[in-house]
């Protein structure tokens, strides 16, 4: 498999998150080419602000491996992470990261903060970016605007 074909299945966990109405982003952590963990947001559904696709991945893959450094793991997220999942990434021991679209208001990869390669920690993540860039960023868009629809036609509803 490739990076597009591991993208593709944290594509399916980020329609996983999407059918529970919570913003889809899904996430895998390959480990000798074998999917090791899963993960999509359930923010909403658990109301837990820790329950992002990254981290629920990260910690099935360590309860697989028994351990909590994941050296040899690669992990795919359709979004780049937000400060706290890149600190997981860098906690993990994580070397690459490859993820599919950026996130100008809460990246820490590449937008806002770049955390993965900053040389102060005592490890640094190799990041690959784009990979499935327009399916990715096109679930996050139809996603945005079907809940926008959707609160509007809730406010015509009250106001009648």
């Amino acid at each position: 498999m490739n990076h597009e074909d591991y993208m593709l299945l944290a594509i399916e966990e980020a329609k996983k998150a999407a059918a529970l109405k919570e913003v889809p982003i899904g996430a895998v952590v390959v480990y000798q080419e074998r999917v090791i963990g899963r993960g999509f947001n359930l923010r909403e559904q658990k109301q837990d602000p820790l329950l992002h696709a990254e981290i629920l991945a990260i910690r099935e893959a360590a309860k697989y491996l028994g351990s909590w450094r994941l050296e040899e793991c690669t992990l795919y997220v359709t979004l780049e992470p937000c400060p706290m999942c890149a600190g997981a990434i860098l906690q993990a021991r994580i070397p690459q990261l490859i993820y599919g679209t950026k996130d100008p208001k809460a990246g820490c990869v590449d937008s806002l903060y770049h955390l993965l390669n900053d040389e102060r920690f005592n490890h640094q993540t190799t990041v690959i970016d784009g990979v499935l860039q327009e399916t990715c960023s096109q679930m996050l868009r139809n996603f945005f605007r079907t809940l926008r629809e959707e609160k509007k036609q809730k406010n015509k509803q009250t106001q009648l």
